[in-house]
């Protein structure tokens, strides 16, 4: 019998040494939770500070909503860009918003809206938020705005993710978040060894703008290994995320892979390129198009939206670069925007 006692206080001491150890372990976790606030970002127009955890974000950002749905974070109001979605919020974002119903705020920034809305956190990254803006609004709650070096929309998806996780206390997932996406680019380019160091360039056609390697579509390329185009990048003269493009002088665009973005009525815009048809991307069906549901997904280029974009464009592109233009390009064929489809035409 005192076997039995003595084995069951020797279970019960081992319980409590199990338990004291978990609750030391709960405590040093929360006590690293606690201490990552709080935390202080540099940025284009001083300092911000957020003291703690934030429960009611509002995104003054054209795409920063976007970042915090694939953080598993839902904002209380967000700044609808484009599209027609009431929430404001993409297909590719839609099941991480789930049943939530954030203000759509439309236009120029609303300070008076803002105020109302209560936030303890603003985020004004990709937003174009001025000086005065940024002021007045940080009277309200803190205020994140993007680094002097990137500009107003400039900032990589990467830095925007970890800057973000960083604010709302969640700088682990936002590193995993970063990292699981860049292994899917690494991943692509390893099943493509071919487009490394190809030029590429990603363009709007109606009045010709090209995104440089600075822009977030650029830097997609950049990221599936490719070289944007060395003649768009030496036309870039300030901090616009776009160059024009001389509807003259096609040749900045020549690439290995150009991609059209189509953003309603990029198909009707690229044909009437006069200059076109002497384009080595358009003989050798080198050409993309990018629907708009694709355009606007690079546009956002958020993780979500991000991942969206290579499930589409990697098979398109892999036809493309052949520079066999009997290889089909699926959008390009649908858009009728082929060599083949304008010469059946003449």
């Amino acid at each position: 019998m005192q076997t039995i006692h003595a084995c069951i206080k020797k279970i019960e001491l081992l319980l409590y040494s199990g338990l004291l150890c978990l609750a030391v372990s709960l405590l040093g976790i929360q006590q690293t939770t606690a201490a990552e606030f709080p935390v202080v970002f540099e940025h284009q127009y001083g300092t911000t500070t957020v003291t703690a955890e934030p429960k009611r974000i509002v995104s003054v950002s054209f795409i920063g909503h976007d970042f915090l749905l694939a953080l598993g974070v839902k904002p209380v109001a967000l700044r609808r860009w484009y599209g027609n979605y009431p929430s404001g919020v993409w297909p590719w974002a839609q099941l991480a918003l789930g049943d939530a119903k954030p203000t759509v705020m439309w236009g120029e920034i609303n300070v008076e809206q803002i105020a109302a809305l209560k936030p303890d956190l603003i985020l004004g990254l990709w937003s174009g938020m001025t000086r005065s803006q940024y002021k007045i609004l940080s009277q309200i709650a803190p205020v994140l705005v993007p680094e002097e070096r990137f500009g107003d929309y400039g900032t990589p998806w990467q830095q925007m993710t970890r800057t973000i996780a960083k604010a709302v206390g969640q700088p682990e997932k936002g590193e995993q978040v970063v990292l699981d996406l860049e292994a899917r680019f690494a991943a692509i380019k390893k099943r493509n060894p071919a487009w490394l160091d190809k030029s590429a360039v990603v363009v709007w056609p109606g009045d010709i703008g090209a995104y440089p390697s600075s822009d977030l579509r650029g830097r997609f390329l950049s990221d599936l290994g490719f070289v944007v185009s060395e003649k768009v990048e030496a036309l870039v003269r300030s901090d616009l995320f776009y160059v024009r493009v001389s509807p003259e002088d096609l040749d900045p665009i020549d690439t290995d892979v150009l991609i059209w973005l189509d953003f309603g009525a990029g198909a009707t815009q690229i044909n009437t390129l006069r200059l076109r048809p002497t384009m080595r991307a358009y003989k050798e069906g080198r050409e993309v198009v990018a629907t708009p549901m694709i355009a606007a997904a690079l546009s956002h280029s958020s993780p979500l939206s991000l991942n969206f974009a290579l499930d589409q464009l990697e098979p398109l592109i892999a036809a493309a670069i052949d520079g066999d233009p009997a290889t089909p390009v699926a959008t390009s064929v649908e858009a009728g925007i082929t060599r083949t489809q304008q010469m059946e035409g003449q």
